[in-house]
């Protein structure tokens, strides 16, 4: 474990989950994708190995699986190609297993290429069997991740039909497919063999229907409604559609008339109290308390995954710290900085207002000294307390950084 000074241990859960909240989610199977905690004390540089705290990123995936929700490790909110380098994300892969294990927490963890910059196609399908290895032998399901390298390498469709179905043939048990959108990875652009979205998609489907038994579902990541519900329609029946877009999340877990999405996503590693109790009300029958809880924070999605889309890690990460979940706003590959001060005042005001804040006053004192750190602090609003969801939770006035 990491070394630490005085002081700096890593907090638990900021709030107790309410009662009965590890019973399971019936109506949707839902994951969040968290994100790591870095070791503010390495002696690293933002092209450096990634160095992680281990307490604090294990006890934040305890979090999300105090109130009912399923993990998905390893993925783009974890900083897979911005920061966190394979060896280290394969370590995190088997660190959440045996915490997964112990904890009774559902468990899926991301498969690429990221161990390898480019090359043939045979040395991309031996990265993925690497790490689909890693994967399957931490007990976890896998994610098969969207791969540059293949982006990069595969001149047409055939050449995705063939190496997904070799994968496919040899995965232990159903997979999650993964498409993530240029507007989170831009070297992802024309991903299935084309830059048309409707042949693209047809590719996808032709992968999952020359493979029934072997693909648990779509996590589809196109910001693109229209486009996930018609592609949910089209999947076979037992094939999941994951919803990715952390912009229409409540109307596409909602559902209409004709099916709904399950949910695989990045904005719910700050909103999962909020998420856990909102699908709890489809549970009981009651979807219109489900939007109630969700519709809200849309704003928040919004404004943490603007434009440069791929940068709304630093926002999450933000949100864990003024929330208490981490000691310190730093992170791997020094991301820290990929966005403004206005922008992280905002994403402070805005979770304020929904109050996700367990100790409002904390947040606010941590969010005046960041802002004092640049001198910044009477260029801004004096940041608010707010109001709290975590019932009970101890007040720190002017309290610890």
């Amino acid at each position: 474990m990491t070394a630490r000074t005085p002081g700096s241990a890593a907090a638990g859960p900021a709030a107790a989950p309410a009662p009965g909240a590890r019973s399971p989610l019936r109506s949707r199977t839902v994951f969040a994708a968290a994100h790591v905690v870095a070791d503010p004390y390495a002696d690293t540089t933002p092209d450096g190995p990634a160095a992680l705290d281990w307490d604090a990123t294990l006890a934040f995936r305890h979090h999300l699986w105090s109130h009912g929700l399923g993990v998905a490790e390893a993925m783009d909110t974890a900083q897979r190609g911005t920061g966190l380098d394979w060896p280290a994300a394969a370590e995190l892969i088997r660190r959440s297993g045996a915490e997964a294990r112990a904890a009774g927490g559902r468990l899926v963890c991301g498969a690429g290429t990221d161990q390898i910059t480019g090359g043939s196609l045979a040395a991309i399908r031996a990265a993925y069997e690497e790490q689909l290895a890693v994967v399957e032998a931490a007990g976890a399901q896998a994610v098969l991740m969207a791969s540059r390298a293949l982006a990069a390498a595969a001149r047409g469709p055939e050449e995705y039909l063939d190496l997904y179905g070799h994968l496919l043939r040899q995965a232990a048990q159903p997979v999650v497919l993964h498409w993530l959108g240029p507007m989170f990875d831009p070297a992802l652009a024309g991903y299935w063999g084309s830059a048309d979205p409707d042949a693209a998609t047809d590719t996808l489907l032709a992968v999952i229907a020359a493979h029934p038994g072997k693909v648990d579902g779509v996590k589809i990541s196109l910001l693109d409604a229209p486009r996930e519900r018609a592609l949910r329609r089209r999947l076979p029946p037992g094939v999941r559609c994951y919803t990715g877009d952390d912009f229409h999340y409540p109307e596409l877990i909602a559902g209409d008339e004709r099916g709904f999405s399950h949910a695989l996503l990045g904005i719910f590693d700050p909103l999962a109290p909020v998420a856990a109790q909102a699908v709890r009300h489809i549970d009981t029958g009651d979807p219109a308390g489900f939007r109630e809880l969700l519709d809200p924070t849309v704003t928040l999605a919004r404004h943490l995954f603007q434009e440069p889309t791929r940068h709304y890690k630093t926002g999450v990460v933000l949100l864990a710290w003024l929330a208490g979940h981490q000691s310190h706003f730093t992170m791997v590959g020094g991301l820290q900085s990929a966005r403004s001060l206005p922008h992280l005042h905002r994403a402070h005001e805005l979770a304020a207002a929904l109050g996700l804040f367990p100790d409002p006053d904390l947040a606010a004192h941590r969010m005046r000294r960041l802002l004092s750190v640049y001198g910044a602090e009477d260029a801004f609003p004096a940041p608010g307390a707010g109001p709290s969801r975590g019932a009970g939770a101890a007040k720190h006035p002017g309290g610890p950084a």
